[in-house]
């Protein structure tokens, strides 16, 4: 067998945290936008096997009355989410009118409109910190992780961004969750890609002390499949280690908290989507990273054209995209699998991850980054004459093995073949 390529495999066993190990689907999940209802969609994200929801947990919508929190609209979708299996991924965000001001700001439409300043004073600081504690008591026990804001490097911080502003609130917001709930899971920045000179600001503020898990966007052109992050993955990892406490270093995780491919006319095909949600999965496994947050569960328009309008797994009228059969296959067909390493092909193009799980059964996921063509692997002698292999699609069928020897097409979206108690020589 030839050498496996090298892989950083972690298992994250921090104190507190509750961080899934790095098997298939537990650390798989969408982001969503709404609170109350919606069991149509609920149904279809556990059907499709995501175990994770990222939602915005807001302070203006909670805290209309200084000192008086209302948690109902949140306890109905923790509690809907519980039902089905999955976890809450909140975001502790945005500003509240009752303590900062507004300044005009041009919105993502190109409008100029009115924006409440992001948490900046020290009264404003203190009762988001304040806010997010009496949330993280009030959910004790409900195994959610909890979010710093959302993209505080872009225009999701107001007026603008500035790292020292974030850095004194998510000091303060991580001391006083910990007092509140010492066995919080907490992640933070959620930057919107890898703005480094931020990234480091941040890592060496102190904060890591505090957090279970460093979350990044790791947004790119359509022309950057979901493998190019990996040298992004490493660099961050290797700062995250330089500012870490002693004991935490090499145990803080990446978490991929926002990340998707749009179908609009100048983003990728449906198909190109439909291979990138699950080659997203399982090349940020391959990078040690155990929670991918695939966005977004809904397309938000019916505008082919608008970016915004074509992320999701559905459509708006919840009719699955090609995206959907994709991730409902991944989930189903590597369910309880986890990644032991990559089989060398002696191509760096192709991607053959060896999976395993506890009973000791293999399973391949095997895809490649240039023109499909057929692969021929070797196994350990075996008295098994046939294989099943399951496609993209979902779709099965059998693969004969000779002397040994299977072959199957290789192309852009990830095929399963099951090898059962055999292995690859």
């Amino acid at each position: 067998m030839p050498p496996a390529v090298a892989v950083a495999l972690f298992v994250f066993r921090l104190n507190a945290a509750e961080i899934p190990e790095p098997v298939l689907p537990a650390g798989v999940g969408v982001s969503i936008s709404f609170v109350r209802g919606h069991q149509k969609d609920l149904d279809m994200i556990a059907t499709a096997g995501f175990k994770f929801i990222r939602m915005d947990f807001s302070w203006g919508s909670t805290e209309k009355k200084k000192g008086k929190y209302d948690w109902s609209a949140y306890d109905e979708l923790t509690t809907n989410l519980e039902r089905r299996g999955i976890r809450p991924y909140y975001i502790l965000d945005y500003s509240n009118p009752l303590y900062e001001g507004t300044v005009a700001r041009t919105n993502l439409a190109g409008k100029v409109d009115r924006a409440v300043i992001s948490p900046q004073h020290p009264e404003s600081v203190e009762a988001f910190a304040r806010w997010a504690a009496a949330a993280a008591e009030h959910f004790r026990g409900r195994h959610i992780i909890w979010e710093t804001w959302n993209e505080p490097n872009i225009s999701f911080w107001k007026p603008k961004p500035d790292v020292n502003q974030y850095i004194a609130l998510t000091l303060a917001t991580c001391k006083a969750v910990r007092t509140a709930d010492p066995q919080a899971t907490i992640v933070a920045p959620a930057t919107s890609e890898f703005p480094w000179a931020f990234l480091e600001s941040f890592l060496k503020s102190g904060a890591l002390e505090f957090l279970d898990g460093v979350s990044v966007h790791p947004y790119r052109s359509p022309k950057q499949p979901p493998e190019s992050a990996a040298g992004d993955y490493q660099r961050l990892r290797a700062l995250i280690d330089r500012y870490a406490p002693d004991e935490k270093k090499k145990k803080i995780p990446i978490i991929s908290g926002e990340w998707g491919y749009s179908s609009q006319t100048k983003g990728v095909s449906l198909k190109t989507q439909s291979a990138f949600i699950v080659r997203q999965q399982l090349s940020n496994l391959l990078c040690g990273v155990p929670v991918s947050i695939w966005y977004d569960w809904a397309n938000d328009g019916g505008d082919p054209a608008e970016k915004e309008d074509n992320f999701g797994t559905v459509t708006q009228d919840l009719e699955p995209k090609p995206a959907y059969v994709s991730i409902q296959t991944l989930t189903r067909e590597l369910s309880s699998y986890h990644i032991s390493s990559r089989y060398d092909t002696g191509n760096t193009n192709d991607f053959v991850l060896i999976l395993t799980n506890t009973m000791g059964e293999t399973k391949l996921a095997a895809w490649t980054l240039a023109a499909p063509h057929s692969l021929a692997l070797n196994l350990q002698p075996t008295p098994v004459k046939e294989m099943v292999l399951v496609n993209g699609e979902g779709q099965s069928g059998k693969i004969e093995i000779q002397s040994n020897r299977f072959s199957f097409l290789i192309n852009g979206k990830p095929e399963y073949p099951a090898l059962g108690m055999a292995h690859l020589k």
